[in-house]
């Protein structure tokens, strides 16, 4: 995982099993960077208090209606494009 500054708009990308995920970089329960925490599969944890996070659908894995932005991304040859207007 990486964090980026879109735009003044913090994202996370994950790239889980090849495929980029884009999400909110804050993590609603106590503002902890979701980019420095860990990625299992589908699942970024907190690195604060290891609330998860699916990177594909922004769900808290306890409670689904706790959520972070999920952006749409696309990758053009080296690059990785990330629509943070959409969410």
């Amino acid at each position: 995982m990486m964090q980026a500054d879109l735009a003044g708009c913090e994202i996370a990308l994950c790239n889980a099993d090849g495929i980029v995920h884009a999400i909110g970089n804050t993590c609603p329960h106590a503002g902890g960077p979701l980019a420095e925490g860990a990625l299992h599969g589908n699942m970024v944890t907190c690195p604060w208090h290891a609330w998860e996070y699916d990177c594909r659908t922004g769900q808290n894995d306890f409670d689904p209606e706790v959520t972070v932005p999920v952006y749409p991304v696309r990758i053009e040859g080296d690059d990785i494009l990330v629509d943070v207007t959409s969410a």
